[in-house]
């Protein structure tokens, strides 16, 4: 048995600002599956939007964000954070790029109407917040690399989260109590054979929320980014939206401008709109590509993109790199209040994990680490002014002889292959009907005693029951809204659906509810 005050699963940039803003009288412990710069976060090329250029102001930022989000965002959570994000962003100044005159350079990506972008080392926004983060870390903040947690415990009779069970590398269970469990492990983005995300992101948190109980909230909107490094068949990083902002546009192999006529902001147009061309022009033949000979001084702007497509032997002297979409990030996720305070007593989730309303149906580019940063600021803030002792749990020890379920499960890259051709970036009731028979067959949310699994096989355990979560939710959402298309429901239906799809576990099965959300308007 290992205590602590506070609990916190994950590495990325919500944990970290959570961990560095505890008080010190605090005892800390970070838990993470890999190394501790193993996250979305240190990937993260794009920067940070916050409403400070001479021309822009919050009011913009809104209207921005609820258009990206097809307006499914809650509206309040969205006004909150992008308030504070001037702030936020003025505890960080240091890192980020400036010009001759120490003024914040201020790039613009889709979506935006302004440039509001700020960036560090170009393109390395993720890599230098974290490290800075890391920098900050206090003698009262223990990490722990390389420990898998796979399993939340609940103490029934206090009726509230006490801890999580965690192994590690040799396989032994650990067990970790606190009185605050903090999830902040990332989305989903492995459940597809392309993606730009880190490989340790495999749903882990919203898996083990789910089988604790936990609201489950908007799996069906899942953003694909419109351009990753396309080389030999595989996905080789990303490349940022800010060089579609810096003016390179898409096209075919032939030189075509595929975005002519697509929408008015073309080649910045919402995400889900430029993933949608670029899937209908690569499904009839074509290949894709980014014309970046527009972009004055390319490898001094963007050196990190510059260094990976060198590196996979692409000449950026031709001017075009070639472009396929890919999962990329999660706007559903574990169901929290904007602080990320979940359904469940003493349980919080913050970062990409959770759902707060403030992406909607589509997330607008460089708001997430924003509200990674706002929500561990907001959560420290709060767990210092209400913590609190809580009794000892009285929980049972692991049973050595335990035996597995006889669970079989088909290889993992069988599962992301039916992911992005049933529930990918098109899907219809056919496909999706499909995919549910298919997952349905090995009975995951049935799954209990993991103690005696291995690793690998809770994360694959893990990641198809995350992958019923988004089916299942994309099934029930008759329209096309966002990252969510439908094509047998092309079209949005305000009438119908202006509210969320929540999936909990209750008493053993799945119950699913709708919740009504008022029509974001802007102000």
């Amino acid at each position: 048995m290992e205590m602590g005050d506070v609990i916190i699963i994950g590495s990325g940039v919500a944990a970290l600002q959570l961990a560095t803003m505890l008080s010190h009288d605090k005892n800390v412990k970070i838990l993470t599956k890999s190394h501790i710069k193993n996250a979305n976060s240190y990937l993260a090329q794009g920067g940070i939007a916050a409403a400070i250029g001479d021309h822009d102001d919050t009011k913009k930022h809104l209207a921005d964000t609820l258009q990206a989000g097809r307006f499914h965002n809650n509206e309040e959570s969205v006004r909150e954070i992008l308030n504070e994000a001037p702030a936020l962003i003025s505890d960080f100044y240091e890192i980020f790029d400036k010009d001759q005159h120490g003024h914040l350079l201020l790039g613009q990506e889709g979506a935006h109407s302004v440039n509001r972008i700020v960036h560090s080392g170009g393109d390395a926004t993720g890599k230098h917040i974290i490290e800075h983060l890391i920098s900050k870390l206090t003698d009262n903040i223990e990490v722990e690399e390389n420990i898998f947690a796979y399993e939340l415990m609940i103490d029934h009779k206090q009726q509230r989260c006490v801890g999580v069970k965690a192994k590690d590398q040799s396989g032994i269970t650990r067990y970790f109590y606190g009185d605050c469990i903090i999830l902040a492990t990332g989305g989903c983005g492995q459940l597809y054979p392309i993606t730009s995300n880190a490989p340790t992101v495999t749903g882990d948190g919203i898996a083990m929320a789910y089988l604790a109980g936990a609201e489950i909230a908007d799996m069906e909107f899942i953003q694909f980014h419109p351009t990753l490094l396309f080389k030999d068949g595989e996905a080789k990083g990303l490349i940022s939206e800010a060089v579609r902002g810096e003016g390179a546009i898409l096209v075919t192999g032939d030189g075509v401008p595929i975005m002519e006529g697509i929408h008015p902001l073309k080649d910045l147009a919402p995400r889900h709109v430029v993933s949608q061309t670029i899937y209908n022009y690569i499904e009839n033949g074509h290949e894709v590509y980014l014309d970046i000979r527009s972009i004055k001084n390319f490898g001094k702007r963007f050196p990190f993109i510059t260094a990976n497509c060198e590196k996979n032997g692409i000449d950026l002297s031709e001017g075009k790199i070639p472009v396929v979409p890919g999962s990329h990030f999660l706007m559903g996720g574990i169901k929290t209040d904007i602080i990320g305070r979940t359904s469940i007593h003493g349980l919080f989730a913050i970062g990409e994990v959770a759902c707060t309303g403030l992406h909607g149906a589509n997330r607008l580019a460089s708001n997430s680490l924003l509200e990674g940063l706002y929500q561990g600021k907001k959560l420290s803030q709060w767990i210092n002014a209400n913590f609190k002792k809580h009794p000892v749990p009285n929980i049972p020890e692991p049973c050595p002889s335990l035996s597995a379920n006889n669970v079989s499960l088909p290889d993992v890259q069988v599962l992301k292959e039916m992911m992005m051709k049933r529930v990918g970036i098109v899907r219809s009731k056919e496909l999706l009907e499909e995919q549910k028979h298919w997952l349905d067959q090995f009975h995951l949310h049935d799954v209990t005693h993991l103690d005696a699994y291995s690793i690998q096989d809770i994360t694959r355990i893990f990641m198809y029951i995350t992958a019923s979560l988004i089916t299942e939710a994309a099934l029930c959402r008759t329209e096309s809204r966002g990252g969510h298309f439908r094509s047998d429901f092309p079209f949005e239906d305000d009438q119908n659906w202006y509210k969320k799809i929540i999936i909990q576990k209750h008493k053993g099965e799945v119950a699913i509810k709708y919740e009504q959300i008022e029509a974001a308007l802007v102000n």
